[in-house]
């Protein structure tokens, strides 16, 4: 498929960001980093990961951002409604890297590194 903009979000440092750039690259895609750290997380990017996928897709709770919440912030999180504010509040709550795909039939959203999925597009 012929993508006319591929944005991958996440943070420089993460070894799966690192992963998802490299394969990106490898593989001869273009594409945009949107560096969580310095641009921080667009309210309207969120916006369209919750309505697309899962929010547990989304919020990665294996991470230190989310043990370091406390058990009762954990436990509030039950939605996309209640995540949204976690997440936007702090950026590397997000399971990453976040990449959008888009095409003339619209755009796809991926989340964690998954060249096989990937390539089947």
């Amino acid at each position: 498929m012929k993508y006319t903009r591929i944005t991958l979000y996440g943070i420089p440092n993460c070894d799966t960001v690192k992963k998802a750039r490299t394969w990106l690259t490898d593989q001869g895609f273009e594409y945009v980093f949107h560096d969580f750290k310095k641009q921080g997380l667009p309210e309207k990017a969120l916006n369209s990961w919750l309505k697309a996928l899962d929010w547990e897709t989304v919020v990665n709770r294996k991470g230190t951002s989310w043990r370091k919440l406390s058990p009762d912030e954990q436990a509030s999180v039950t939605n996309a409604v209640t995540a949204k504010p976690f997440l936007l509040a702090n950026p590397s709550l997000v399971k990453r890297p976040v990449i959008e795909w888009q095409s003339v039939k619209g755009t796809v959203i991926t989340v964690g590194y998954q060249p096989e999925q990937w390539l089947a597009r």
